[in-house]
């Protein structure tokens, strides 16, 4: 009995083991619970304090969003009537301009954007040789932007008409570094030029620049340059502008040339031409409007007709060039001051058969001058000079004794011929004469 009793409290003694070390386990197991839901519950809070954050955040963007849509719509609502508003002005316009039964020669558009007191010096400088021409050739303002105070002085003037052009499409640059400007400018030759061809139906427009004044025989020059441009489809566009008519390199108003290198600044070109080039302009992203012209792939080897003497002055210093070559290159440039009736003279010797024979004889009658020091040997020289260059280097080295322009483009120096750059020193012509422009004009044995 005793023994069973022992054994007894043996037992009991173990099962008191099991059941303490029961419940530890078990409280241990409730503590780590109580720990995990404590984590739980403060995660859940920490989640349910993000959430109701990021829906204020939402709220609030979705508030700036609707504000957005609210301006988007109400500046798209006063473009509209603003569109409107220019679309009857220019219609008001056009209809001034051509009450008369004459054909045009040519429009006149004068490219603006946000300098109007650029605008008004070039407009006062065109109306005051228009009047004689005005039924010949119509005036238009185009201005990109909505700069108030250039659509004011615009509009302020019952003689021309004026376009607005309203771009709001992103400009995206080709290459780091380049400025916004000028892709913008060449939107807007496009769509000016669009315009005048295909909505107002013209044959031939002249681009000018509003910060240019034009000569006495500016409208002349450009009714006998129209009747070139008809009849010699190897000419791609009529040019004012001579790139080397700086004072001291020009004498001769009456002196004109065929040019391989288009010159812009003042210049005049048909529909036809246009057909060509609008599908295709500045889809390349080239930079710069007119050096894409200037590419052979768009020239093909048609030619340019260009003064020895301007036709029209640009003064304009500030601008989106930065005023780059200003004082050395514009600034300098003479503007022609005599009326010629260029209707009155025979200009078939600017035709593409007849011009390669005149400048040929030209060249021939120069005399050849070598070496170095060519100033110095030209002063020794009597008449007309003729100096050959080996390449685009030499050629620049040559250029800078005179200083004239060293620029080329795609191949082609500025104001040449057929590799020929031809200036005036001391009133006679000097010829800069390519590796092979002697063959090219047909001459041997010089």
């Amino acid at each position: 009995m005793a023994r069973w009793s022992g054994g007894l409290r043996c037992l009991l003694l173990l099962a008191a083991i099991a059941f303490i070390y029961t419940q530890v386990r078990l409280f241990k197991a409730q503590s780590e619970y109580a720990e995990k839901i404590s984590a739980a519950v403060e995660g859940e809070n920490h989640c349910t304090s993000q959430m109701q954050l990021l829906i204020h955040q939402i709220s609030m963007q979705k508030e700036k969003i609707m504000a957005l849509e609210v301006k988007a719509k109400q500046q798209e609502e006063e473009g509209e009537q603003l569109r409107s508003l220019v679309q009857n002005l220019e219609i008001k316009g056009v209809k001034n301009l051509f009450q008369q039964d004459q054909v045009p020669v040519a429009a006149v558009v004068i490219m603006a954007c946000n300098r109007a007191d650029y605008l008004e010096r070039t407009i006062k400088s065109i109306l005051k040789y228009h009047a004689s021409a005005s039924s010949k050739f119509p005036v238009f303002i185009s201005q990109d932007g909505s700069n108030s105070d250039v659509r004011t002085k615009a509009l302020s003037y019952k003689q021309l008409a004026y376009m607005q052009h309203l771009d709001y499409e992103p400009v995206h640059t080709e290459r780091p570094g380049e400025l916004i400007a000028y892709y913008k400018i060449a939107r807007h030759y496009k769509w000016a030029l669009d315009q005048l061809f295909y909505k107002h139906s013209f044959n031939r427009v002249i681009i000018l620049e509003d910060d240019m004044e034009i000569s006495p025989d500016f409208f002349d020059y450009f009714e006998a340059g129209a009747d070139l441009l008809d009849k010699d489809k190897s000419i791609m566009a009529i040019s004012s502008w001579n790139d080397n008519g700086q004072k001291q390199f020009v004498h001769d108003p009456y002196k004109l040339y065929r040019s391989d290198f288009f010159p812009g600044l003042g210049w005049m070109l048909s529909k036809t031409t246009w057909d060509e080039l609008s599908p295709k302009f500045f889809l390349t992203m080239y930079t710069y409007w007119d050096d894409w012209l200037r590419l052979q792939e768009n020239h093909r080897g048609r030619q340019f007709i260009r003064p020895e003497v301007c036709r029209t002055y640009n003064f304009g210093e500030h601008g989106s060039s930065l005023g780059q070559f200003f004082h050395q290159y514009l600034k300098p440039i003479r503007l022609n001051n005599l009326p010629i009736d260029w209707k009155s003279m025979n200009l078939t010797y600017l035709m593409e058969d007849k011009f390669v024979k005149h400048f040929a004889d030209l060249v021939k009658g120069a005399n050849p001058l070598y070496g170095t020091d060519l100033i110095l040997k030209i002063n020794n020289i009597k008449g007309d000079v003729r100096i050959k260059y080996r390449d685009q280097p030499h050629f620049e080295e040559i250029a800078r004794q005179f200083g004239i322009f060293e620029e080329w483009k795609d191949g082609i120096p500025r104001t040449a011929y057929k590799g020929v750059v031809v200036f005036r020193y001391q009133t006679r012509q000097i010829f800069l004469i390519g590796p092979d422009s002697l063959e090219q004009l047909g001459i041997q044995n010089y």
